[in-house]
């Protein structure tokens, strides 16, 4: 499992930059930066990216979890959600989705390549199971 590209959503750019920074010393590559759920959505049409880092509290018209959402229906790109918020109300409409990971920021190195590893190996098993 290397050379992954990995989608980050992030709409704060020093947060984005430092989780590039980490998923590039696991070996993943990013082949772009979103930060809201419109552009997460674009560059994942353009880039076709194995996963989906999402933030759920993003800037412009539709969050993290409505951009999940249309990622994965209509590209089944799987998707892990970063969050700072951990309330019930938002883990409820995150579990709603077909999510592959749920991390509360700030997250360790160790947990984020964890989190993500899985996240593909469940993937990749459910597409196996299907064909």
């Amino acid at each position: 499992m290397s050379g992954e590209k990995i989608l980050v959503v992030e709409d704060e750019n020093i947060v984005a930059l430092g989780i590039k920074k980490m998923l590039k010393g696991m070996g993943f590559r990013v082949p772009s930066i979103a930060a809201s759920g419109e552009e997460a959505i674009q560059k994942a049409e353009i880039t076709f990216p194995d996963l989906v880092l999402m933030d759920i509290m993003l800037k412009g018209k539709i969050d993290g979890i409505e951009a999940a959402e249309k990622i994965y229906g209509t590209m089944d790109i799987p998707v892990v959600y970063l969050t700072a918020y951990s309330d019930d109300k938002i883990l409820e409409r995150a579990k709603r989705t077909k999510t592959y990971g749920y991390l509360i920021k700030p997250f360790e190195e160790n947990t984020l390549q964890n989190t993500i590893k899985l996240a593909l190996d469940n993937y990749r098993k459910e597409k196996e199971k299907k064909e």
